[in-house]
């Protein structure tokens, strides 16, 4: 019987990986930026995912990087780790490898590339969850993966799996994360992966979100899940409406290179990111300065 889990309702924060001019991982800013985000009111904490640079991170980094933030963290809010990949035995053997203590719980990207029939997408899950000390989110991001974890599909693993305690929805599909919703077992939790959709998907019954934003602005992004969880959507939209614009902006050449140029501005981080990526264009970079410009207005 899967147990219920409201340590994962309401903002997650996707955190970034910052790191100095040189390449190398600034950890004295994640120091900074994790506690920026605990202060804001966030309800847990996601280390290495998309946003976190994870494709270019190596073991060695990904180690510290996991006992760095179990260190900082303290136990203060729950921690996710990012483990996931398109080579099933591959994502087990990281399980294996991964320092779990003091982790609460896994998220595992739909496998990319391959393009994986749905039963497919379903054993490698099932493999996993069967493998993991820890509970595991699924996420599936058809945008980045080429792959989609179907409703059908979601539903089936949240059935037979109760280690599987619920989903990260970036599929940018309203049917489907209805469908989800609407025949989810008890405790299974859908949790937004589009900061920009957040708001509407609590208004049909998600749980929160795992944010991109709230990197940057933690407490008003926080606050405006928590309205709306609690039903109060005036209050809920209002804050909304004063992120979007910013929100926009972040993805508008890229992400997690965005995230990146605000935290700059901001004071918390370098802006840089690891090749492939490259930093935002300076259109890109004067809108994002502008809209926290008139945020703080």
């Amino acid at each position: 019987m899967r147990k219920e889990s409201p340590k994962f309702k309401g903002t997650g924060v996707a955190i970034v990986t910052p790191f100095k001019r040189s390449g190398a991982i600034d950890f004295e800013a994640f120091e900074n930026i994790i506690n920026h985000i605990i202060a804001g009111g966030v309800d847990f904490i996601v280390v290495l995912g998309t946003t976190g640079e994870s494709s270019t991170i190596s073991k060695p980094e990904k180690k510290a990087l996991i006992e760095f933030s179990v260190k900082i963290i303290a136990k203060r809010v729950p921690l996710v780790v990012g483990i996931g990949g398109n080579c099933t035995s591959e994502v087990v053997m990281a399980i294996h490898g991964t320092p779990l203590k003091g982790v609460d719980a896994i998220l595992s990207v739909c496998p990319y590339y391959s393009k994986p029939q749905q039963e497919g997408i379903y054993q490698h899950f099932k493999t996993i969850a069967e493998s993991c000390p820890v509970p595991v989110i699924l996420y599936t991001v058809p945008g980045r993966t080429s792959s989609n974890i179907a409703a059908s599909t979601t539903l089936r693993l949240a059935k037979d799996c109760s280690n599987i305690i619920g989903i990260k929805e970036a599929s940018g599909n309203f049917d489907q994360i209805f469908q989800v919703i609407k025949n989810r077992p008890d405790n299974f939790l859908v949790l937004s992966g589009d900061d920009g959709l957040t708001l509407p998907l609590i208004a049909a019954g998600a749980d929160g979100v795992i944010s991109v934003t709230a990197n940057s602005f933690p407490k008003e992004f926080s606050d405006m899940v928590r309205y709306a969880l609690e039903g109060n959507f005036e209050q809920a939209r209002i804050l909304h409406y004063k992120l979007i614009d910013f929100t926009n902006a972040l993805f508008c050449d890229g992400s997690p290179s965005g995230i990146k140029a605000a935290l700059e501005i901001k004071n918390l981080c370098v802006n840089f990111v690891r090749l492939p990526l490259v930093t935002v264009n300076p259109e890109a970079y004067k809108l994002i300065q502008h809209c926290i410009d008139q945020f703080d207005k």
